[in-house]
């Protein structure tokens, strides 16, 4: 591990950035140009303390997932994002795997989009990425451990984890879900992410087995959804989903249609901003 030059890299990445970035309100007038620490600090999901250690040279060599979360929270680039893994000790990400990196390009959308909820997902559902109204609708998913960020994963084996759904729409989201998965374990023959999640599955839950059985085909694709919000109550939003190059990362968007009592809902969960509301169980769109 290169301390001293993991330090500079670390420095240098953070000053490059402006608050509009990465989706934060500019705050008071800056003495110096670039994010304060705090703010890469809670980007990234960790203490201040730990990322000022990195800065300082006398930090412990990051973890793949934390390093994998500096990455995003600096906006690197695929290039980028391997350097900090080299200097860091680490082998990068192999590049032919999905990867939980996401591109600048596409958080910088996901940043300007500050009055639809929106977040970044895998093609197996793992999320990788959302906004401050995506949190407000959902919970903040990356807050929870890694392996309770996949959305299918907890669909099925969290019970509580339907609770943002109402109970009649279980089923569809079910087999949207399984449709969508079997597409893409069948589109990736060779990745033993998408298998070993299907055996999981399999295994722990018999409604996921015998959809799986019914082998529905289904690529992910726009709908429209209904959400359960302890506060403002139930919205229908509008479902569409953008997709990378690769179509391994997937932009969802949610948006209520103008004049419609889940567009004045929505409004109030902007307004309403982020305070620990959502149930304890959510599970994110």
């Amino acid at each position: 591990m290169n301390r001293a030059e993991l330090a500079d890299f670390l420095r240098r990445g953070r000053a490059r950035l402006d608050p509009a970035d990465v989706g934060l309100p500019p705050g008071a007038r800056r003495r110096t140009a670039g994010l304060r620490r705090e703010e890469v600090a809670s980007l990234a999901g960790m203490s201040v303390d730990y990322y000022t250690r990195l800065e300082q040279r006398r930090g412990p060599r990051p973890s793949r997932q934390m390093l994998t979360a500096l990455a995003r929270a600096l906006r690197l680039t695929d290039d980028e994002r391997d350097h900090l893994f080299h200097l860091a000790g680490e082998e990068p990400p192999r590049r032919d795997r999905v990867s939980a990196h996401v591109r600048p390009g596409l958080l910088l959308v996901l940043d300007r989009l500050y009055d639809a909820p929106a977040l970044v997902v895998t093609d197996c559902g793992e999320v990788l990425a959302q906004n401050a109204l995506s949190r407000a609708l959902s919970g903040d998913v990356l807050a929870r451990p890694v392996r309770e960020r996949n959305m299918v994963r907890r669909f099925f084996l969290d019970p509580a984890a339907r609770g943002i759904f109402p109970p009649e729409d279980w089923p569809e989201h079910a087999r949207g879900h399984v449709a969508n998965l079997r597409a893409v374990a069948a589109a990736r023959p060779d990745d033993p992410e998408p298998a070993a999640l299907v055996a999981e599955l399999r295994a722990g839950s018999e409604e996921f087995s015998r959809l799986w059985d019914t082998h529905e085909v289904a690529v992910r694709r726009g709908t429209t959804k209904r959400f359960r919000h302890p506060v403002v109550g139930l919205l229908e939003l509008d479902c569409e989903i953008l997709l990378s190059d690769d179509h391994r990362h997937h932009l969802v968007l949610h948006t209520a249609r103008p004049g419609t009592e889940s567009y004045e809902r929505l409004e109030l969960l902007r307004v309403v901003g982020l305070q620990d509301m959502t149930p304890q169980g959510a599970t994110g769109p």
